[in-house]
């Protein structure tokens, strides 16, 4: 609430001064007073939660494109406020013009922010797998857009605290307590707008687009409506032409949106890109499955099972696990249904509740003609029961000593939205739900590439009560192990093999069920060398990871 202020008696001037110091007198406006400030303390609102979008634009943004959303949002946070300081240091040069220098800021910021989503898709997309000095150039863009984008933001702040005083002055205190809380309240509603409104109705390059859009808009209408007895007729001229050639630009951007994400889809997954959706909780691309082609399916640009491989992984990841009472098993993660196929192979198995937190990734199992032919339509068993919900929050509140085997096929433990599925506390979860005499197989990531972070998987393991018998194998080719790696940037560095991690109470003999089905990659010699071949890449002394102190490498 804006309190009213008595009028100076006439021919004084004015007390307060502006955060540039001593500040002009007040200017003609269309409107009251009253009005005015109202106006502006709007603008502040929209261009607040515009700024906010863009944050969490990048965050989000490059956070799928690079992984390890801690990292990625420290990143894009700390940059971005240090920038907002300098940017509000920087505009203290513009305070003599603070409508031209708004209106120029707000142009300038709109074209930025907008178009920071397909720069950074674009360049992911089209020049990540350069390698060599630009190995890391969507990361150096990354600080570039979070530099850029918070300098211009910094310098809306003390420009529109001189605009408000300039309508009519007050103390200090009050003028920053009105700009900061509608500051405040804008940013709230763009940091709620863009989880659920933005990024699920619009998606992630059009939401950035359309928040530029507004930004421009608001921006121009508030220097042009109200203060363009401020600006000279060429200064008007010049902002009016620079936000049209802003809005034309970020039109057409949005108009050839989709065009651009079919053309960058195919550059990061190939030309026989098949099924792409976004569930709400990631994006899903099914490559191949016709024509002879294998199928591939990437889970945030993260290929997760490769049609020529799957038999392989997960045969390892089952069988050892099933030798032994199996009839009740639950599968963490594998809403695709693979796991599940090779627990039903087991003509013992008379229960299996499968636990997925993407019910996207279910209904594509179940409907993809090529998908479930490679699952063996094994969801729509009628021994399967199929949950969409966070494991970690499934096994809380399941029944104790309810089930024979546990089978943990979840994403690499290094991704940071899986760091709690590999915590001593999840693992303990999994103990609990465990029969006398249960079994625990869990896929730690790889162990050639990334030794630091399997054997951490397996401490984590013992610290939660178990005896453990690692062990890992090979995947035939490179680029088709069904690893966590970055598309394409890590396509020549793709995972070379699996490890895997069976835990019991007394300690587990890894073999296969002599009653059960023969696989077709697994045998028991093959299995003997497989753990001997885990055994020499270990590190000692590596702690466990919790909660509070996940202890996996990014």
């Amino acid at each position: 609430m804006i309190e009213p202020q008595a009028p100076a008696p006439p021919g004084s001037a004015q007390s307060g001064d502006g955060p540039c110091g001593p500040g002009g007198g007040p200017v003609r406006l269309p409107v009251r007073q009253g009005t005015g400030r109202f106006l502006v303390l709007a603008g502040v609102f929209v261009c607040a939660a515009c700024g906010l979008v863009y944050e969490l634009e990048l965050v989000a943004l490059a956070t799928y494109l690079m992984g390890d959303s801690v990292t990625q949002a420290s990143v894009v946070l700390s940059v971005m406020v240090f920038a907002m300081g300098v940017g509000s240091l920087a505009a203290k040069r513009l305070c003599r013009h603070a409508a031209a220098g708004f209106g120029a800021v707000e142009a300038v910021l709109a074209l930025v922010g907008g178009c920071s989503a397909m720069a950074l898709y674009a360049v992911f997309a089209w020049t990540g797998d350069w390698g060599g000095a630009w190995a890391s150039g969507p990361r150096v863009l990354l600080v570039a857009f979070s530099l850029a984008t918070g300098l211009l933001i910094g310098a809306e702040v003390p420009l529109l605290m001189e605009l408000i005083q300039r309508i009519r002055r007050q103390d200090a205190g009050g003028a920053v307590a009105d700009l900061f809380a509608a500051d405040y309240v804008g940013a709230l509603v763009g940091g709620l707008a863009f989880p659920f409104l933005l990024l699920p109705f619009l998606g992630q390059l059009t939401g950035a687009l359309i928040t530029g859009a507004v930004n421009a808009a608001v921006g121009g209408a508030l220097v042009l409506g109200l203060f363009r007895q401020d600006l000279t007729r060429r200064a008007r001229l010049l902002l009016v032409v620079t936000n049209t050639c802003v809005l034309t630009v970020l039109a057409s951007a949005a108009v050839l949106v989709d065009d651009f994400e079919h053309a960058a889809r195919h550059a990061l997954y190939g030309p026989d890109v098949r099924v792409a959706l976004q569930t709400g909780v990631q994006e899903v691309v099914l490559t191949g499955g016709r024509d002879g082609r294998p199928l591939d399916l990437y889970l945030d640009g993260r290929l997760r099972i490769s049609g020529r491989d799957a038999p392989r992984y997960h045969e390892a990841l089952v069988h050892p696990a099933m030798a032994g009472p199996h009839a009740r098993v639950l599968v963490l993660g594998g809403g695709d249904g693979l796991a599940a196929r090779e627990v039903l192979r087991h003509p013992g198995a008379h229960r299996v509740d499968v636990v997925g937190v993407d019910a996207g990734v279910v209904r594509l199992a179940r409907r993809d003609p090529a998908l479930s032919a490679l699952n063996g339509h094994a969801l729509d068993d009628p021994r399967v029961r199929v949950s969409a919900e966070d494991a970690f929050d499934w096994l809380r509140g399941a029944p104790p000593a309810a089930y024979d085997v546990v089978v943990s096929d979840l994403p690499h433990p290094g991704v940071t939205t899986s760091t709690k599925l590999y915590s001593q506390e999840f693992y303990g979860l999994a103990r609990r739900v465990l029969k006398p005499g249960g079994r625990l197989v869990v896929h730690g990531g790889p162990v050639a590439s990334r030794p630091h972070d399997f054997w951490t998987v397996e401490t984590t393991v013992r610290a939660a009560g178990f005896r453990t018998a690692p062990y890992r194998t090979r995947g035939r080719l490179a680029d088709a192990a069904a690893g966590p790696g970055r598309i394409p940037a890590d396509t020549g560095r793709a995972h070379r093999d699996w490890g895997f991690v069976l835990a019991a109470r007394t300690d587990p003999e890894l073999r296969l069920d002599p009653s059960g089905p023969r696989p077709r990659t697994l045998t028991d010699a093959s299995l003997a060398a497989d753990a001997r071949a885990a055994a020499r890449t270990r590190v000692p002394g590596l702690p466990p990871s919790t909660l509070v102190h996940p202890r996996y490498a990014r």
